[in-house]
């Protein structure tokens, strides 16, 4: 008789079905169904990790870009007349300030456009 290895084997499909555990339908139980939606869901979180950054960099801009034209400038003028005055804040800490303290966005605002 030829040794399978019964133990591993049903330990790689333990684990897989563990990963699994909480979507819907076969994808959870059945083992052939969990592995495919396991591999897909493990391709589509490579992809998203990538994709997080884009989108927050969107939102982020989006944000800037409608605090900014509230004092009368658009984005891009913002953007250029910022590295002019040498003032080195990212897109992400400028929503921020946009967001939670406008205050603080209007001085910088102000400090644009005079330099």
């Amino acid at each position: 008789m030829r040794a399978k290895n019964r133990v591993a084997s049903r330990e790689r499909r333990r684990r897989i079905l563990r990963q699994v555990k909480g979507y819907w339908g076969r994808k959870k139980n059945v083992f052939r169904h969990a592995n495919n939606q396991l591999q897909k869901g493990l391709v589509y979180a490579y992809i998203h990790r990538r994709r997080k950054k884009r989108d927050f960099r969107r939102l982020w801009i989006q944000r800037i870009n409608a605090a900014v034209r509230a004092h009368g400038m658009s984005y891009s003028t913002f953007i250029h007349r910022l590295s002019q005055a040498g003032i080195a804040l990212n897109r992400k800490m400028l929503a921020d300030l946009a967001l939670t303290q406008p205050e603080a966005f209007a001085a910088i605002v102000e400090r644009v456009k005079a330099a």
